[in-house]
């Protein structure tokens, strides 16, 4: 199994983090605030430099109000021979 730090769906995972922000009007300041934390660490998210774990997703998605099911589902349909 390749590793998956800057494959093809950690790349894809990083936009949709970015397009939930944008599509909920959110600045990354905003959603850092609602996480307690300091801005680049949206940034690297969502510029694919930094690694989300499962318990960060799910902190992403509350702050940011998107369902974590979709992105995951998004993330399963990209066929795995791209990674």
């Amino acid at each position: 199994m390749p590793p998956s730090f800057r494959s093809p769906r950690h790349q894809r995972l990083a936009e949709l983090i970015a397009e939930y922000r944008e599509a909920a009007d959110l600045k990354q300041s905003d959603v850092a605030k609602r996480l307690k934390r300091h801005q680049p660490f949206v940034s690297e998210i969502e510029s694919g430099q930094r690694r989300v774990d499962l318990i960060e997703l799910l902190d992403l998605a509350e702050a940011i109000g998107f369902d974590p099911h979709a992105l995951i589902d998004a993330l399963l349909a990209m066929k795995q021979d791209t990674d």
